[in-house]
């Protein structure tokens, strides 16, 4: 039987990649920078603390571009590291917290001021931020300041992250998985023989 369909067939690898276009790819990027420069500054670099929490803001964004990567043939596998991705970053809104408790000093409300004006330059766009290495200032910032910050941004990319995964959810109940597109594509191609 030939298969004299105009229909384009979908491609069995469909396009896969492209995690540096993802606001959550992006934000996960700015918390690790930040963590980085937000540890130097206030945990000892012989700490374990240190590493962890370099390590876990690493994860967040290390875990979406994998999980993005290996969504070609596994959308499980992205789903999996997408959801790592998330409890990292939980990980590492912990020990911001922690910092905070520990040292006395104030968890900004999501209502607050501060926390408002953090999400409103996030939002902004962000060719207007002066310095790209540091676009929230961190490198001067007091500790509850830098903390409160970096608090604001995990749960910014956290919500994206939750969303993601609803959408990569629905993608697979609607569109299966790489096994199925390739026993779909191996049983039309016994046909047209």
């Amino acid at each position: 039987m030939e298969d004299r369909s105009n229909k384009p067939k979908p491609a069995l690898i469909p396009p896969h990649g492209g995690y540096r276009n993802l606001r959550s790819y992006q934000t996960a990027e700015i918390v690790y920078d930040a963590t980085v420069t937000f540890c130097n500054r206030f945990i000892d670099k012989r700490s374990r603390t240190h590493d962890q929490m370099v390590q876990a803001a690493r994860s967040g964004v290390q875990n979406i571009a994998e999980g993005s990567m290996a969504s070609a043939t596994s959308k499980k596998t992205e789903l999996k590291l997408t959801g790592v991705a998330r409890a990292s970053l939980e990980e590492l809104l912990l020990d911001y917290q922690a910092f905070l408790r520990q040292k006395g000093l104030r968890l900004w409300g999501k209502d607050s001021p501060e926390a408002i004006a953090i999400r409103k330059k996030y939002q902004s766009d962000r060719s207007d931020r002066s310095d790209m290495s540091d676009p929230y200032s961190l490198k001067k910032a007091s500790p509850e300041a830098a903390a409160n910050t970096l608090i604001c941004l995990i749960n910014q990319a956290s919500y994206l992250l939750g969303r993601q995964l609803q959408r990569l959810e629905q993608q697979f109940l609607t569109e299966g998985g790489f096994t199925e597109r390739l026993y779909k594509a191996r049983t039309q191609a016994r046909k047209i023989k």
